[in-house]
């Protein structure tokens, strides 16, 4: 542990950011994978609907870093490809 007042300080806001962070990138990958399923499952209307849900999700991580921008942008391109080629 860190003897420096500002260190310590430091330390307990890294775990906090740390924690706030694993949550938001859990709820990411929970958006994409919702995607995916409906994607496997041959429901297009619910690979639509799902994407709708989690286009925002994605942008609102790269707005706020948890992502980068080329990152979100790859995974919407990538979930609206696999959209558009179901039957």
């Amino acid at each position: 542990m860190a003897n420096i007042k500002s260190a310590q300080k430091r330390a307990r806001q890294t775990v906090k950011r740390r924690t706030e962070n694993v949550s938001l990138r859990s709820r990411l990958r929970t958006v994409i994978k919702k995607v995916l399923r409906a994607i496997e499952s041959g429901d297009k209307a619910g690979a639509e609907a799902a994407y709708k849900e989690a286009a925002p999700v994605i942008d609102s991580m790269s707005g706020k870093n948890i992502i980068n921008k080329n990152k979100a942008a790859r995974h919407k391109s990538h979930l609206n490809q696999q959209i558009r080629e179901m039957q």
